[in-house]
C-alpha cells in the first residue's frame, strides 16, 4: 500500500493547524464612567466633548497632571511650573493677591513675563458653553483649528511665554519616562504611550470636576439655612433692577452659576486700547472694551477685580458700580443706570450687597482634599 498521500496530508494538516492557530486574545481596556452629580437648581446640559467622554481613570490621572509641576517639561526645582502653580484651590483656582509670583497687578510665568490679563476662577466651567477667556476667543464653534474648549486651553496655557513657556513633545517624553505614568495613560486612555493630546484632555476631565455649590446660599435654597436680614436685603438688591442691577449679568434669579457667560462693556473706560477685548474676536464695534461677566461664586477670596485687576477689594468694586460707571456708546444697554453714573447705593445697601456675595463662598469647595494636591505622585508611590 502506498502511504505517501496520507503522510503529505498529514502534515498539511499539522501545518494548517499550526497556521490557523488562533492568537492570544489582546486586553480589553475599559474604563469607568464619570457621572458629575449635577447640585440643586443647576442646568442638566454640560459642556463634555463627545471624543474626551468623563472618566474615573481619566479624571485621577488630570488631577495628577494638574498638579505636577513637570508639566513645563523640566525637571530643576527652580523650573517647575503646574497649572496649579497660578490657578490655587484656596483661591478658587484663580491666582489671588497674595500670589508670590504677583507684580503690578498681574501674575508672571516661568520666564518672567506677566500675563495678558488677571485670572479668571477656574470653576463650573462644565457649564460654559460661551467660549473660555475674558473676550472668548476660544469656543466650542471656533472656525480657527484648535481653540474650541478646554483641552485646547491646556495646551495654549503650557505654549505660552507668559505661562508655562513649554514644549509638548519634550513634556510627553519626560512623562512617559516617568514611573507610574505609563501606565495611568493606559488605565484612562488604553495606551501606554503618552502623548500630549491625551495630557489635555486627562486635565480637562479634572478641570470639569471642579464644581462649587456648596455655599451659604446654596445651602439657603436648599432650606438648610437661614439668612440673616442684612444678606436677604443684599439678595434683593442684587436681583432688582431698582436695586443694585447685579442679576442681568451675573444670574442668581434662576440662575445659580452667578454668571450668563457672557461679554459686556460695564462701564469702566472711555478709551480702549487693550488688543484683547472683546471687539478682536467679534469685529463688532459696540463690543469695545467688553469682557466676561465673571462669576461670583467665591469671589471674596479671588481679587483683584476686573480683567486688569483695577480693583484690590469688593469694596472698590461695589463703589465703581454706585457712582463710578462712565457713559460711552459702547457701554452694554443692561447697564440701566449708566446716565446717573452708576446705581447710587447708600452705605448701608452696599454693605448688604456685600454681605449677600460674602455668602456665595464655598469654603469646603475650597478645601476638598479630592480636588487639592495629591499626597504622592505616581513615581512616588
Amino acid at each position: 500500500m502506498n502511504y505517501s498521500k496520507y503522510i503529505a496530508a498529514g502534515i498539511i494538516i499539522i501545518l494548517c493547524s499550526y497556521g490557523c492557530k488562533k492568537e492570544a486574545p489582546e486586553e480589553i481596556h475599559e474604563t469607568t464612567p464619570y457621572i458629575i452629580d449635577i447640585p440643586f437648581g443647576f442646568p442638566n446640559k454640560l459642556n463634555i466633548p463627545a471624543d474626551n467622554p468623563m472618566t474615573v481613570e481619566g479624571v485621577k490621572l488630570g488631577r495628577y497632571l494638574f498638579y505636577d509641576g513637570r508639566l513645563s517639561g523640566r525637571t530643576h526645582p527652580d523650573s517647575l511650573m503646574s497649572c496649579a502653580t497660578c490657578h490655587r484651590q484656596e483661591r478658587s483656582f484663580e491666582a489671588g493677591v497674595d500670589h508670590p509670583d504677583f507684580e503690578g497687578g498681574f501674575p508672571h510665568g516661568i520666564t518672567g513675563l506677566q500675563t495678558h490679563h488677571v485670572m479668571l476662577p477656574m470653576i463650573n466651567l462644565v457649564w460654559n458653553h460661551s467660549g473660555y477667556g475674558w473676550n472668548g476667543f476660544l469656543y466650542p464653534s471656533n472656525p480657527v483649528e484648535n481653540l474650541r474648549n478646554i483641552e485646547d486651553f491646556v495646551r495654549l496655557a503650557v505654549l505660552a511665554k507668559d505661562e508655562i513657556d513649554g514644549d509638548t513633545a519634550v513634556i510627553a517624553s519626560l512623562f512617559q519616562s516617568i514611573p507610574g505614568y505609563p501606565e495611568l495613560f493606559f488605565q484612562a486612555f488604553g495606551i501606554e504611550k503618552v502623548t500630549f493630546k491625551n495630557m489635555e484632555r486627562a486635565i480637562a476631565q479634572f478641570v470639569r470636576t471642579l464644581i462649587s455649590a456648596n455655599s451659604k446660599f446654596d445651602k439657603y435654597m436648599r432650606g438648610e439655612v437661614q439668612l440673616s436680614p442684612s444678606e436677604l436685603n443684599g439678595y434683593v438688591l442684587f436681583t432688582t433692577e431698582e436695586g443694585a442691577d447685579c442679576f442681568h449679568c451675573h444670574g442668581g434669579f434662576g440662575n445659580p452659576l452667578f454668571t450668563t457667560n457672557l461679554f459686556y462693556n460695564n462701564g469702566k473706560d472711555t478709551v480702549f486700547t487693550d488688543p484683547m477685548d472683546r471687539f478682536h474676536i467679534t469685529g463688532d464695534p459696540m463690543d469695545k472694551g467688553a469682557y466676561k461677566a465673571t462669576t461670583l461664586r467665591n469671589i471674596e477670596v479671588q481679587g483683584p477685580y476686573m480683567h486688569d485687576g483695577r480693583f484690590e477689594t469688593l469694596e472698590e468694586v461695589i463703589e465703581f458700580y454706585s457712582q463710578g460707571v462712565k457713559l460711552t456708546p459702547y457701554v452694554d444697554p443692561l447697564m440701566h443706570h449708566v446716565n446717573s453714573g452708576g446705581i447710587q447705593l447708600i452705605d448701608s445697601e452696599k454693605e448688604d450687597l456685600l454681605n449677600f456675595i460674602r455668602t456665595l463662598r464655598d469654603d469646603e469647595f475650597m478645601t476638598n482634599p479630592e480636588l487639592g494636591r495629591p499626597d504622592k505622585f505616581p513615581d512616588e508611590e
